[in-house]
């Protein structure tokens, strides 16, 4: 059988202003800016990605038919949800108190778009 291992590894985040959502990304969440390219007239890619992370997103003009907000529960696993959500609400963001529930903590937040992502701190296993 052919090898079947399959890695997400970009996602859109549909926004109406490129510029102000990769400030938001880069200097309030810590996404690193890997590319902010402009292919052609109609045509513009800028890739974040998250420290640690395999899975960047990309925004940018062309990139998307979704519209602005769509995104409704993209979810990043983080190692200390209290610590990263202190560092979050230092930097202005919008960040929701730490919600404990079975299946881990969480922490919710939104670009400025209304796109809603939240944190996740997996509970203790055995």
């Amino acid at each position: 059988m052919a090898d079947m291992q399959m890695k997400i590894e970009l996602v859109p985040v549909p926004v109406t202003d490129v510029d102000r959502a990769k400030a938001f990304y880069v200097e309030k969440i810590g996404f690193h800016a890997d590319f902010d390219v402009p292919v052609h007239e109609g045509l513009r890619f800028v890739q974040l990605t998250p420290p640690g992370s395999a899975c960047s997103i990309v925004l940018g003009v062309g990139i998307t038919t979704m519209q602005p907000g769509a995104i409704e529960s993209y979810l990043m696993v983080v190692s200390d949800v209290r610590a990263v959500r202190e560092e979050l609400f230092k930097r202005s963001v919008d960040i929701s108190e730490v919600e404990v529930l079975e299946w881990g903590s969480f922490a919710y937040f939104s670009d400025p778009d209304g796109n809603r992502w939240s944190l996740q701190q997996l509970p203790k296993r055995g």
